[in-house]
């Protein structure tokens, strides 16, 4: 038995030539989903995006991320939508922050794509009810919730897989080396989609693909015995 739970991983790169070449290695390697990382590009230009996407050919999330949650765009809000919606056609999913305006989330829904919503804090963990409230906002709004926390101790990380214990369609990350092991956790919940990294670590307690791979077989076939 493997894992149902998808490995996603994030590309950072500052051109399109870089993506595309990373991401053809993120495959051989066994991703089964590439993240692009629009917002790293150092000219972000729509048609050469979507070509990009067209070559690599294989499903993706596309990212735009938010300044203040981590990301690296440099344009207007409204250029960073966008680009996601122009996006929305040619990906699987598409990643917006749940502080986006909600009329910019709803364009991106509205297309069809599957929508990740998704709420990041590189600081701390807040308490369980009031992660719960972040992850029905986000699902009012999109398909899948997507919230990833820094912890500052272990309880930290299990309010994490706390989470994933209430919460379908939900992606629930505890970040950092304390909270690496959430990440492999996830889909003893179901989770949909957990994250890993290739050439780019885009997150802190990311843990390689190979070595991903290895613990959620492993760990399930364990199980099966």
């Amino acid at each position: 038995m493997y894992s149902q739970t998808k490995i996603a991983i994030p590309i950072f790169q500052k051109k399109c030539s870089d993506v595309i070449e990373v991401a053809n290695d993120c495959i051989d390697k066994g991703a089964d989903i590439i993240e692009f990382r629009i917002d790293a590009l150092k000219n972000p230009d729509i048609n050469e995006i979507k070509k990009t996407i067209e070559e690599i050919n294989f499903p993706m999330i596309a990212t735009n991320r938010i300044s203040t949650e981590g990301g690296s765009f440099k344009g207007s809000e409204e250029e960073r939508v966008n680009i996601l919606f122009e996006c929305c056609d040619l990906v699987d999913y598409v990643d917006i922050e749940l502080q986006s305006n909600d009329e910019y989330i709803n364009r991106i829904h509205d297309s069809g794509v599957t929508t990740i919503v998704s709420y990041h804090d590189f600081e701390k963990t807040p308490d369980l009810n009031e992660i719960l409230y972040i992850v029905e906002k986000e699902h009012e709004l999109g398909d899948i919730a997507k919230v990833a926390f820094m912890p500052q101790d272990l309880e930290d990380t299990l309010t994490i897989l706390a989470v994933l214990s209430h919460c379908k369609d939900t992606i629930a990350i505890s970040m950092g080396d304390l909270g690496s092991y959430t990440r492999v956790m996830a889909s003893k919940f179901d989770s949909p989609i957990t994250f890993a990294s290739g050439t780019d670590a885009t997150a802190p307690g990311q843990i390689d693909i190979e070595t991903m791979k290895a613990l959620l077989n492993m760990d399930l076939n364990i199980l099966d015995e």
